[in-house]
C-alpha cells in the first residue's frame, strides 16, 4: 500500500492544530491534519466561550495574544467572513485589598510589553461597566483592545481557509503510534492509515499524554473539566468581559460577558481541580456562579440560563503551554497544556509553530519559546489563568 507522505502532520484539528497548519500551508509546507472526532473543534474548542485576551502576567502569551487580537479584529475586513468579533475589552475587578495589589503589581510586566491597560478607580470603573455592585469596590484594570467572539464561527471560518490552503484533514481517525527512526520522527499510523513526515506536531489538547506516551515522553498534562453556560438574549447593558479573581469556596474565579447577539456566557474555575476526561454538566455550577455573578452585578438576577455545557482545561503545573521541539527525537514538535486558553493563543501560535517548523524563528520568537519550553522548571503559577 502507498503511504501518503507530507512536510508536517498535526495531530488534532482544534484551537491550535487547525490555526498552525493554516499558517504552515500558507508558508508552502504541505500538512495533513488527523483528528479522531468526526469535524474540526469537537474536542474542548467547541466548549469555550469566545474571549479574546493578551490581558495576561505572562509574557510568552501576552505577545502571542497580541498577534490574535490583530487576526480576529481583521478577520471580516480581510476574509469576509462575519464572526461576531466584539471589541469590549476585558476588566479585572478588585474589592479586597488581594486583588487590588495582585492586579496593579501585574501592571508593570503588562504595560512593559505593550499591553493598552490600566488601573481605574471605582467611578471610573463604574463608568466602564455600569452594573457592577459600587459597595467595597476598590476599582480595577481595564483593557479596552480586548475583546470576544464566537468559537464557533472563528473556528469554522479558519479550517475553510486552511482547505482553500491545501491543508488536508483526516477526521474519524485516532492515532495510534508515531513512527521514528534513527532518532527521528517518520510519520504517525492511525486506525484507517499510516503517513510519513518529517515532522509531527502533538496539537492534541486534553488527549496530548496519549500522543506522547508513543514516542515515550510523559507530557505534564492534565485535563481539568471546567463548566460554562449562556442566557437568554437581552438588550446591550455590558461592555466588557469581567472578571472577579476573588476565591470563594469551590472556585477560584468566574467571569462573564454579553456576546454580540445579547446573551451573557459565563464561565467559572474550580477550586479543588477537577481533573479527568468527564465532560458530563453537574448540577452543582449553576447555583455556585448565578450566587456569585448576581452579588456582583445584581442586575443579572432576572436573567434566564438557556443551557450549561463542561469542556477540558489541560492543565500544565504552573498554568502556561508546552511549546517547542523534543530535545531527544527530532521532528517531534509538542503544542500542549493550553490551560484552557488555547481559542485565544491559537491564531498567533500557529504562526509562531510555522516559523519553528520551518526554522525561521526571530528572536522574539526564541525568548517566547524559552518562555514556554516544554523542559523548564514548573516554579510557580500564571497569575491570570
Amino acid at each position: 500500500m502507498t503511504r501518503k507522505t507530507y512536510d508536517v502532520i498535526v495531530i488534532g484539528a482544534g484551537s491550535i492544530g487547525v490555526p498552525a497548519a493554516w499558517a504552515m500551508a500558507r508558508d508552502g509546507l504541505s500538512v495533513l491534519v488527523v483528528d479522531r472526532f468526526a469535524s474540526s473543534g469537537q474536542g474542548s474548542n467547541k466548549t469555550a466561550i469566545g474571549g479574546i485576551r493578551a490581558t495576561h502576567s505572562d509574557p510568552a502569551k501576552i505577545r502571542l495574544c497580541l498577534r490574535s487580537l490583530d487576526i480576529a479584529k481583521t478577520w471580516q475586513a480581510t476574509y469576509g467572513d462575519d464572526i461576531e468579533w466584539t471589541t469590549g475589552g476585558y476588566s479585572f475587578v478588585a474589592y479586597t485589598p488581594r486583588e487590588e495589589r495582585i492586579l496593579k503589581d501585574l501592571l508593570v510586566t503588562q504595560q512593559r510589553y505593550g499591553l493598552d491597560i490600566d488601573w481605574h478607580d471605582p467611578r471610573e470603573l463604574i463608568e466602564i461597566a455600569p452594573p457592577l455592585r459600587r459597595d467595597g469596590l476598590r476599582g480595577g484594570t481595564f483593557s479596552p483592545g480586548d475583546g470576544h467572539c464566537s468559537p464557533l464561527l472563528l473556528g469554522h471560518a479558519m479550517y475553510e481557509q486552511a482547505k482553500s490552503a491545501g491543508v488536508a484533514f483526516r477526521f474519524g481517525e485516532t492515532t495510534t503510534a508515531v513512527e521514528t527512526a534513527a532518532g527521528r520522527v517518520r510519520g504517525i499510523v492511525t486506525d484507517k492509515g499510516t503517513y510519513e513526515a518529517a515532522d509531527v506536531v502533538n496539537a492534541a489538547g486534553a488527549w496530548a499524554g496519549e500522543i506522547g506516551q508513543f514516542v515515550g515522553m510523559d507530557h505534564p498534562v492534565r485535563p481539568d473539566s471546567h463548566e460554562g453556560g449562556i442566557t437568554e438574549p437581552v438588550a446591550r447593558f455590558l461592555g466588557p468581559m469581567v472578571v472577579d479573581i476573588r476565591p470563594a469556596p469551590g472556585s477560584a474565579n468566574y467571569y462573564f460577558f454579553q456576546l454580540a447577539t445579547g446573551q451573557v456566557v459565563f464561565c467559572i474555575t474550580p477550586s479543588p481541580s477537577i481533573w479527568g476526561f468527564d465532560r458530563r454538566e453537574t448540577s452543582a455550577f449553576l447555583p455556585m456562579v448565578s450566587k456569585r455573578m448576581v452579588d456582583l452585578m445584581p442586575c443579572l438576577a432576572n436573567l434566564r440560563v438557556r443551557r450549561t455545557w463542561r469542556g477540558l482545561y489541560p492543565m500544565t503545573p504552573d498554568g502556561s503551554p508546552l511549546v517547542g521541539r523534543s530535545r531527544d527525537l527530532r521532528g517531534y514538535v509538542m503544542a500542549i497544556g493550553m490551560c484552557g486558553q488555547g481559542f485565544m493563543l491559537g491564531p498567533g501560535l500557529g504562526e509562531l509553530l510555522s516559523r519553528l517548523v520551518r526554522e525561521e524563528t526571530t528572536p522574539e520568537d526564541e525568548e517566547t519559546l524559552s518562555l514556554l519550553s516544554p523542559y523548564r522548571a514548573f516554579g510557580g503559577q500564571e497569575a491570570l489563568k
